[in-house]
């Protein structure tokens, strides 16, 4: 999934939290995500080959380890043959696209993910889509663009972080989410 609070020259100043902190918490969250499904019943080993699991755990020790553009490959890739697996594979693929700093794709993949969910699986897919917008804005805002383009992006990014913490705050449990919010109410307020 970027920093978690960032605000523009004249917004705020430098970066607030560390990119590895960032890391920690969306790992955490994934791992969450990982837990929830295996519980529900969905496992790696349901009805696909040993292939397949060789190349998802491979695409997950790239995004575990910094490798980002090789994650995005290898969930690309998974993606035409995750069968049930299909929104935990992209859930990972648009987080794969957010640590890349590929936020566009990111919010497409993750807002894919949310439309076509419901509950955990919804939020967690909410978090993705917001962080990726807020990035997205937080980069026009930096170009100069104060438009209502990136005011909707900011409302649209804040409004996907009040679902997922009215439905699911405990998938936020180190508050970086909450963090990300506060953030972009305070962007929304300069505007």
């Amino acid at each position: 999934m970027a920093d978690m609070v960032q605000f523009c020259k004249g917004l705020g100043g430098p970066r607030a939290m560390p990119k590895k902190t960032i890391n920690l918490h969306m790992l955490a969250l994934l791992g969450l995500i990982l837990i929830a499904c295996e519980t529900s019943g969905v496992s790696l080993n349901m009805g696909l080959n040993s292939g397949f699991k060789g190349k998802y755990l491979s695409a997950r020790n790239a995004l575990e380890n910094g490798s980002y553009p090789k994650a995005v490959r290898s969930y690309q890739s998974l993606l035409k043959s995750s069968g049930p697996l299909e929104a935990r594979v992209r859930l990972e693929y648009a987080h794969s696209l957010l640590r890349a700093d590929r936020f566009s794709e990111a919010f497409e993949q993750a807002k894919i993910l949310a439309d076509s969910q419901t509950g955990v699986a919804r939020s967690t897919a909410l978090s993705v889509q917001a962080t990726a917008e807020h990035e997205l804005a937080l980069t026009a805002l930096a170009n100069g663009m104060r438009d209502g383009t990136v005011k909707d992006r900011l409302k649209s990014a804040k409004s996907a972080l009040d679902e997922m913490l009215k439905n699911h705050k405990e998938l936020d449990t180190l508050g970086a989410m909450a963090a990300r919010r506060s953030a972009i109410k305070k962007a929304l307020s300069t505007l």
